[in-house]
């Protein structure tokens, strides 16, 4: 992160990690629920040849906010897996840019769960994607 850049308040270390996410930036996290959004800013490794976010990072981050937007709105948090995802993109995001999600919970049941991301720079949409996750009976 560049000495400039500041990470919004209410915004903390995402505590959660992965192989992927550990490779393509250092990302935040403000809320848990439909409240959660996941913040990164746009690191050179995340992205393509002309200097923007790669659209499969983007995707990834669309998923990972979808998932555990969902996964935190119920304790304990709910085991889940990605069985589809749509996403649309509506712009472009640049190397620096601060990147944030917004979620909304469409329905949460006892195996599917529905929800939306958008995925905004400086409250302009950049991303809207929907995902279908399912949780193992109980």
């Amino acid at each position: 992160m560049a000495n400039n850049q500041q990470i919004p308040e209410g915004f903390e270390p995402f505590a959660r990690t992965s192989p992927f996410l550990d490779s393509v930036g250092t990302f935040y996290v403000r809320g848990v629920g439909a409240e959660l959004q996941l913040g990164v800013f746009i690191e050179e490794r995340a992205c393509n040849a002309r200097g923007r976010a790669h659209g499969g990072f983007l995707a990834g981050l669309a998923d990972v906010a979808l998932g555990y937007a969902i996964a935190t709105s119920e304790e304990p948090n709910a085991p889940l897996t990605t069985t589809s995802l749509s996403i649309d993109f509506a712009g472009s995001v640049s190397l620096g840019d601060w990147l944030q999600s917004r979620t909304e919970i469409q329905h949460l049941g006892r195996q599917l769960g529905f929800a939306n991301t958008y995925l905004e720079v400086q409250g302009r949409r950049v991303v809207r994607a929907s995902g279908v996750f399912v949780r193992p009976a109980r």
